[in-house]
This record gives structure tokens, sequence and C-alpha cells, in this order.
């Protein structure tokens, strides 16, 4: 199942001038230092394959949700540590576009990095101005675009849509690789394939969980979203997150899922928790306490699944040949409501065998602050949240579908 889209591999790339797209929106700590590089890390096998071809290369990228030009979110923290990665200088201007830029780049070595400043610093990003994005193509001298930031691909923006009317455009090798990965494991899985979806809302995952009736053998319903399940199933939740009004949709999931199997019981392969793990508050200090689904009290609320559905989903995942993770299993930024989500990370971590792709912001930054290997003890740990999503639901990515097709 081949790329469907040109890549670097496939254009003559050895030295010119090239425009990467990057995802480098890290988490920052409250020093504004950066709390996790794994974004940074991901991008390097494409700069170190530019640069091997002596390259020039050019890195652009946003940064956080800025309201004009914000000091707090510039990428400079971003290029020096990409720079300590590489072992070798990265120069950072710190604007986009304009005659900074276009000396700098003019004075850069023909095998170099630079880094320009956040994208979202200037409007025309997220209005994908085709005014924005032909100066951006001008000032940078690029002769070819990478598009690498896979966690962007779904917007349509200046550096993603309508760059690409600009330069000839083709996918970096982060790109690729999610893609493919994503695409099989949805379209060609290794069997028995098991989701394990949480997050807070039905609403936000009512695509992809329409997907997975479709295409898995097992979904595992968790997090705040089983809580919803269950209250529709009149489970009484006290004082836990439910969200409202989506009934009908959880009716459909459910015709949709007795259709396939082709029978009414269905509870082997929507699976909800059997029990819950509670507290009274939100604090890193709130004891967990077990409980079974009616022992549920009125100021209780429930905020990771329960021991015995640990053991159910820990099994689901050691029969399986594929797991598909999105969502963490409650909620994992707390240690005692963390159980699940380090149950099931352990259990992937453990079984090499298994293939492994964790998505979703929340869940990858989970596993790689879990994981003392950095997310390799996993087959794919994702970088884009909504792209994943919108990919696994079976949606076109603008910043994916705008690249050079792939020669037949």
């Amino acid at each position: 199942m081949g790329f469907f889209k040109q890549t670097i591999n496939t254009v003559p790339l050895e030295g010119k001038t090239v425009l990467v797209r990057a995802d480098y929106n890290v988490p920052l700590k409250d020093d504004g230092t950066i709390a996790d590089d794994f974004r940074i890390r991901a991008s390097l096998p494409t700069i170190h394959k530019l640069l091997k071809d002596g390259c020039k290369v050019v890195i652009i990228s946003h940064l956080g949700r800025p309201e004009g030009r914000d000091k707090k979110l510039t990428l400079l923290p971003v290029a020096q540590r990409l720079a300590q990665w590489l072992g070798e200088p990265v120069r950072f201007v710190d604007e986009v576009v304009g005659d900074k830029v276009k000396m700098a780049i003019k004075r850069a070595p023909k095998r170099s990095v630079t880094v320009l400043e956040n994208l979202r610093f200037y409007p025309g990003e997220e209005a994908n101005d085709p005014v924005f994005a032909k100066q951006l193509a001008a000032d940078s001298g690029a002769r070819y675009f990478v598009q690498d930031g896979f966690g962007v691909v779904h917007r349509a923006h200046a550096s993603t849509s309508a760059i690409t009317q600009e330069l000839p455009s083709v996918a970096g090798l982060l790109l690729e690789r999610e893609y493919t990965t994503i695409t099989h494991a949805m379209k060609a899985p290794k069997r028995p394939l098991l989701a394990v979806l949480g997050g807070a809302k039905v609403s936000d995952k009512i695509e992809i969980i329409e997907a997975f009736v479709r295409v898995a053998d097992t979904i595992v319903i968790s997090g705040a979203m089983a809580n919803t399940f269950l209250a529709h199933r009149g489970v009484k939740l006290g004082k836990s997150k439910v969200e409202e009004g989506v009934g009908d949709t959880i009716d459909a999931i459910y015709v949709a899922a007795r259709k396939k199997l082709g029978r009414e019981d269905v509870d082997d392969f929507l699976v909800l928790p059997r029990d819950l793990a509670v507290g009274g508050a939100l604090t890193a200090e709130e004891p967990r306490r077990e409980v079974a689904l009616n022992e549920v009290g009125v100021d209780d609320m429930a905020l990771d699944i329960g021991d015995k559905s640990i053991d159910d989903v820990v099994k689901l995942a050691t029969e399986a040949r594929t797991v598909i993770w999105n969502g963490t299993l409650g909620m994992a930024e707390y240690p005692n409501f963390a159980h699940g989500s380090a149950r099931l990370a352990l259990t992937l971590a453990t079984h090499p065998d298994v293939t492994s792709i964790v998505g979703g912001g929340d869940t990858s930054d989970f596993v790689l602050n879990w994981d003392a290997r950095g997310g390799e003890s996993f087959s794919h740990v994702s970088t884009g949240g909504g792209a994943g999503l919108e990919l696994m639901a079976g949606k076109k990515l603008p910043g994916v579908e705008s690249l050079l097709d792939a020669r037949r």
C-alpha cells in the first residue's frame, strides 16, 4: 500500500533551497522552556535526508495560539533544541517574510538549516492567504516545498494549502510514515484489531467510532466518553462528567454494531467498563476508590476505569495483533487515576508482536512521559491529534491532497 504522493525521495532536491513545514507545536513549561521535544525529534529523519542532499533547509512552523506577536511563543527555543539534536548550528530569524528573511537565507551556507519565526504571528497563515503564501515562497528563495507537519495537514492554512500553489510540493518522511501507518492499520490491519477510544466527548469522536464499528474486531470505550455511554444505559454516575444530547448518536452506534455483527448482543464488541475508579475532587492528592457500577455515590466522579475493567482491556490487548489507542482511559494527568492508561501502555510496550499505534495529543503525551525510551516502546506514536482522527475516519486531508501526485 504505497504512498500516493511524491516525497523527498522522488524529486531532485540535491543542492536546492527547500522550504519545510514542520510541526514544532511543542508543549511548554511555565518558564517557557520545552516540556517535550518529541515532535522535534520526529522531524529529524527528513532534515537529515535534506542535509545529506546538500540542501539549504528553511523550516517554518507554528507554536501555540498567539494573538499577534507574542514573545512567549517564539520558536527560538525550538531552533536551539533542534541544533542540539542535529549537532550543528541552526540559524534563527525572528521574521517569516521580508528583507531580513531574504538576506539571512541568501547568506546561509548551501548545506544549512534556518528556522523562521512563528507562522501564527501573521494573520495570513490561518486565513490561508494566497498573498502571504506567495511572499513566503518568494522570500525563502525555495525551489521546493516539503510538507512534514502531519499535525496540521487537516487544516487549510497558508503553510499547508496556499503554499502548494506557489512551489512544487512533496511529502517529508514523517508525513509519509504517519499517513501510510495509519491508513494501513485502518484498511489492512493484522487481526484481531482492537480500538481503545477515550477522551471526553462522544460528539468529538462520532466519526472515528463509526469508522471503527466498520473495521475493528473489538472497541473499548473508556475515559469520560464511557461515562456518557453508561449514563445512557441508566447507570447513576454522581457528579461524573457526562455529555448531554447524544442519546440518538449512541443509539445509532449500537444499531450499526448490531447490523455488522448480525445479532442483538454487542457487549463483547463495544466494551464498556464494568467497574470504575472514583474520587470526590480533581486533585493530585485525591485518593482512588474502586467501585462497582451500582456503587457510584452522589458526590463521586468517575475518573478512571476500575481494576476489573483494566484486566479486561489488558486481556483484549494481549490477544490483539493490532491496537489503535486514541484517548486516555481516565484522568491520566493525576497519578491515582492513571492506572488504566499505565497498564495498557505497559501491556503494549511488553508485547512487541502487537502493532501498537498511539494517537491523540493527550494520549501521545501520556505515553511519551510514561515511556523511558521516549516512545520507542510502541510501534508508532503519532505526532498528530486531529489529523490522525480525520484520517482514521476516512476524510481527505487538505495538506496532503494538495501535494504532487506520485508517478504511476
